[in-house]
């Protein structure tokens, strides 16, 4: 039951953390953003949903078999870390940081986040397997 109350905090953070992060001032509301920085910036909030969405059914779906929960966990740590993981690499592109200068940046504070949330869905889906 522990992996599937990971797996569910995971689903969680995908399902809201992205629209209440990106749908701010700081980011779809910004001003200074041009048109096609929101553009990835809803196609980010999406996939998150998205991925959430995948996560909280294989994680409650009733599998028929032990094998089939092995897989729906394999896809649960896929979905449930992916977002996360794509996360803290972004910050390794060229002229990227996680926290624009007019609110404080340059920095990162995002990464412990992405970092637990992550862990929630990998853990998690290890668990369950």
């Amino acid at each position: 039951m522990l992996g599937r109350a990971l797996l569910t905090i995971d689903a969680l953070g995908l399902l809201f953390g992205a629209p209440m992060a990106d749908l701010s001032h700081t980011h779809m509301y910004n001003p200074n953003w041009p048109p096609h920085a929101k553009f990835h910036n809803g196609q980010t909030i999406t996939l998150s949903v998205l991925l959430g969405i995948a996560t909280m059914y294989y994680t409650w779906r009733r599998p028929a078999t032990r094998s089939m929960k092995r897989e729906f966990m394999l896809v649960n740590a896929f979905t449930g870390s992916i977002y996360w993981l794509a996360g803290l690499a972004a910050i390794l592109f060229p002229g990227t940081m996680g926290l624009d200068p007019e609110f404080g940046g340059p920095g990162f504070p995002q990464a412990w986040l992405f970092i637990g949330f992550a862990t929630c869905g990998l853990v998690g889906s290890f668990l369950e397997a």
